[in-house]
């Protein structure tokens, strides 16, 4: 009988009550088709791969990560509770040692929600990884964790959620922002000041094929997680750079993307995009599950291969081979680019404009961390939707140190209820949230 070589773990969630309408590209279909050719293919019969079946993400799960506007259950549908829920399930199996893998084919995604959320963007409601991740921080421990975004749209969501945070590396890999949403995930946007190099944004030029994409895993995303040596990794498994998708421009194939989950080796998948509900989610969702388990993928293949038209132009591996040599010179200079954003002023604030063009919402922010050496720094968020309400936020990281606590708690008891809709206080040294 076939073995897989790594215990792997599946979640899968359609969200059959859940779509934005019943002809968009973000619909239930694309894990149904998925779920049929996972078992015409037999892999739900091989000794080691399990299905799991989706935990509920809690109201305090969440608010752990975001602050949602006035409140979770206002953003959220129940498919997204278990949504994050699922990934939530494949996190707990892997640290509970009942896996060695998993991955959470579960949708709605998540990697386009910010910290603060007023509604949908670019499909998401709330961050799925991030909740993972932060529920896995107080429950086990994990400290380090690495996250590789390889969704065709930049992970702008979840860079924002860690922006802040050294102990976070968030690596995303993505179709040149200039030529795609959200436009974004370009090299300058490398983490703020208590966190610069922390934030590894690395643009492909459209058209890329396997071979681009496997040589950034090789020359910049594994070397760079090779310094960083996380407890945890986790790979945004998002399939949307696949040659067949509707709404993107690579040339990405399903054996391509098993290759790079090979290469990759994390611990933890969590499904984000890919549109191409028949010709590619099906084997990209083969592939990397296979892949993730160890077991023999060369034959893997869409019904349309044609490798000759996958070739990747001479001048594309040229921007390629630019953009993974600038990743990892940013990387290996962190420390200098550190002492440089610090050195410009007002480097502690940022004006933010954000459209959730999903809800079609507008939000102005002002954010402020304080700048500390010791910790991620307390953070500030003063924001404006323009459905006129207005919310204040503060952020008391994780490990903060006594100065950073004693200034989000001053920021906090110093806030004006008559000026905000609502004042929230995320206090994550007492894992407490509160609202006035």
């Amino acid at each position: 009988m076939l073995r897989a070589k790594n215990t792997t773990g599946l979640v899968f969630f359609p969200a059959f009550d859940w779509a934005i309408s019943p002809t968009h590209p973000e619909r239930e279909e694309r894990l149904l088709y998925t779920q049929d050719q996972v078992l015409e293919e037999g892999l739900m019969d091989i000794e080691g791969i399990v299905e799991l079946k989706p935990d509920i993400v809690t109201v305090e799960d969440i608010q752990r990560t975001h602050f949602c506007a006035p409140d979770p259950e206002s953003v959220c549908t129940e498919s997204h509770f278990i949504s994050a829920g699922g990934a939530k399930t494949i996190g707990k199996a892997v640290m509970d040692g009942v896996i060695e893998r998993g991955f959470a084919l579960v949708r709605p995604p998540g990697h386009h929600a910010n910290r603060v959320v007023h509604g949908a963007r670019g499909f998401c409601n709330i961050n799925i990884e991030a909740i993972m991740i932060e529920y896995l921080r107080k429950h086990y421990n994990v400290d380090r964790v690495a996250i590789v975004d390889t969704d065709c749209h930049h992970g702008d969501g979840t860079q924002d959620v860690y922006w802040h945070d050294p102990d976070t590396l968030f690596i995303s890999i993505h179709q040149d922002g200039r030529t795609l949403y959200p436009g974004s995930g370009f090299l300058k946007e490398f983490g703020g000041p208590n966190a610069v190099g922390s934030t590894i944004n690395i643009p492909l030029p459209p058209e890329t094929c396997d071979e681009g994409f496997l040589y950034t895993i090789e020359h910049a995303v594994l070397p760079i997680l090779d310094d960083f040596k996380p407890d945890l990794i986790i790979n945004s498994a998002g399939q949307d750079n696949h040659y067949s998708d509707p709404i993107t421009n690579m040339n990405f194939s399903a054996r391509g993307y098993a290759k790079l989950t090979e290469m990759l080796k994390a611990d933890i998948a969590v499904l984000e995009g890919g549109y191409s509900i028949e010709g590619a989610l099906p084997y990209v969702n083969a592939g990397i599950i296979m892949a993730m388990a160890g077991i023999d993928y060369s034959k893997l293949q869409e019904p349309d291969y044609n490798p000759r038209f996958l070739q990747q132009p001479k001048h594309l591996s040229r921007e390629i081979q630019k953009a993974c040599e600038d990743a990892v010179n940013l990387w290996k200079k962190r420390d200098e680019f550190k002492k440089t954003v610090r050195s410009k002023p007002n480097c502690e604030t940022r004006n933010r404009q954000i459209y959730y063009d999903t809800d079609n919402i507008s939000e102005s922010q002002l954010e402020v961390v304080r700048i500390c050496d010791d910790c991620a720094g307390a953070l500030r968020i003063d924001s404006t939707a323009d459905h006129s309400r207005r919310i204040l936020c503060v952020h008391i990281p994780r490990k903060a140190c006594p100065a950073c606590v004693k200034q989000g708690l001053e920021w906090y008891d110093a806030a004006d209820p008559h000026t905000y809709d609502h004042i929230f206080l995320q206090d994550r040294p007492n894992d407490e949230y509160r609202v006035k």
